[in-house]
């Protein structure tokens, strides 16, 4: 059951920031429900090596390197999925940095609705 309320949350968190930002595209519901999958995978299995190899920039620049490589994710789901676009670096910096936050403001309201229950 957590796995599929994470999975709404971040569907809708893609969703929201491909609405508020210009330059990303999502074709519909269930784009956005893969992109939320492959960047949960991408995420969960990639991302840890990305960390791990680029250590020393990441340490360097007090793990402000970490939002180059969501970035970087965000572009390798561009490639991967049909139907989700991202036009460019910076639209896709951009992406990380809102989806992050839309996703943050989705999980408060979430464990506010639980502590209420």
């Amino acid at each position: 059951m957590n796995f599929l309320v994470r999975l709404i949350i971040s569907t809708l968190a893609v969703l929201v920031t491909a609405y508020i930002l210009p330059g990303v595209h999502v074709e519909n519901f269930m784009t956005a429900v893969i992109v939320a999958i492959v960047l949960g995978a991408l995420n969960t299995f990639v991302k840890p090596l990305l960390i791990f190899f680029s250590l020393p920039a990441v340490i360097f620049t007090f793990g402000l390197f970490l939002i180059v490589i969501n970035t970087f994710m965000i572009l390798l789901t561009d490639k991967l999925v049909d139907g989700f676009s991202v036009d460019g670096f910076w639209k896709a910096f951009l992406f990380s940095i809102v989806l992050w936050l839309v996703t943050g403001i989705f999980n408060v309201i979430k464990k506010r609705d639980e502590q209420a229950q």
